[in-house]
């Protein structure tokens, strides 16, 4: 028997099954909750929405960033700090797809789009590596270049202190980002965090190249530039991970093992048995077997399947919805779910 349910109602604990169960369904009755499908809509439109915000005001920061540097550039001539004015133009705009996802993930399900369009976050997280591996190439590119053939800077102070705010400024974002990504649970944010970050070591190779050519060896600065190239594949790499992870609906093995920590503890469920999770965007469903009693009615075995489902969605933390299968414990040890065994 599969339920899936939202829970804008009490719940009927209360039956002859014994007292710890229907005082375990008085307390239920008697805590404030409410998990209907407006409050999880809400829930998912306010992570959105905070998604959105982050990348307002960080696509303000690199702009802002990004325009100081070219004013810097005008007067430098540097190439290096070009190519880092550069970069961090692109970085702003990655706030653009991004931007889009967050909207298209709000819609809501369609007879196509059953589970909703949360995935469009990992889309645009696809776009946002292939964006670190491009910055990695130009860095790269660059470093060598600059290395066969080096160029002389002017304005080196000027030079140096706008490689250092560009720095500051991409750091600061990939913070904000990398947080509220990781607490709304968007893999997709937090590698467009990633991304800032990148940014901010090929800010630091305009630092330490005007630092070098100040004190007579213009060679640091593509020496210094393919160091950051590395950084960068590191960088690369991580953002990488997150996103398959995501898109193979990997999760925090921990995740797992506090569902079915949570599933102990509700009263009448004798054993816990496949628990499922994925991301779909920033939020989590979860599919999940129990046994319980085969001597249970219909509608007291709903009602613990509901508590189950309860009982999740307060204990982890982005999980929206569960289906929770209930299986009788049977007292011949008979497998109820035989007549499946040659279809799978």
């Amino acid at each position: 028997m599969s339920d899936q349910h939202g829970h804008g109602h009490g719940h009927g604990h209360g039956h002859d099954r014994g007292i710890k169960r229907a005082l375990s369904g008085i307390k239920h009755l008697l805590t404030p909750h409410s998990h209907d499908s407006a409050d999880k809509t809400d829930a998912a439109l306010e992570s959105s929405s905070r998604g959105m915000r982050v990348l307002a005001l960080s696509f303000a920061a690199l702009m802002v960033t990004a325009v100081a540097q070219a004013i810097i550039f005008a007067y430098s001539g540097s190439v290096a700090l070009l190519g880092d004015t550069l970069h961090n133009f692109a970085d702003a705009l990655t706030a653009v797809p991004l931007a889009i996802a967050f909207w298209v993930g709000r819609r809501v399900a369609t007879r196509r789009f059953t589970y909703g369009y949360g995935r469009a976050e990992d889309l645009a997280g696809i776009v946002i590596v292939l964006l670190i591996a491009a910055s990695a190439g130009l860095a790269g590119y660059e470093a060598v270049k600059r290395l066969i053939d080096p160029q002389n800077v002017e304005a080196l102070g000027w030079v140096a202190g706008a490689g250092f705010v560009g720095f500051l400024g991409n750091e600061l974002v990939a913070r904000y980002r990398i947080k509220v990504g990781r607490e709304i649970g968007s893999a997709a944010l937090v590698a467009d965090g990633l991304h800032a970050r990148t940014d901010g070591f090929t800010s630091l190779a305009v630092l330490f190249g005007a630092g070098g050519a100040a004190l007579g060896f213009p060679i640091a600065d593509p020496i210094v530039g393919l160091l950051i190239t590395v950084a960068i594949c590191f960088v690369l790499r991580d953002a990488a991970r997150e996103i398959y992870h995501r898109l193979m609906d990997a999760v925090d093995p921990a995740l797992v093992e506090r569902a079915e920590q949570a599933l102990a503890e509700v009263p009448g469920i004798k054993r816990v048995g496949s628990v499922r999770l994925r991301w779909i965007g920033h939020s989590m469903r979860a599919e999940v077997d129990i046994q319980v009693d085969h001597e249970l009615s219909l509608v007291e075995a709903h009602a613990l399947a509901v508590e189950a489902e309860h009982r999740l969605i307060h204990d982890l933390p982005r999980l929206r919805a569960a289906t929770v299968h209930a299986d009788p414990d049977g007292p011949d040890g008979a497998d109820h779910h035989a007549p499946l065994l040659t279809h799978r």
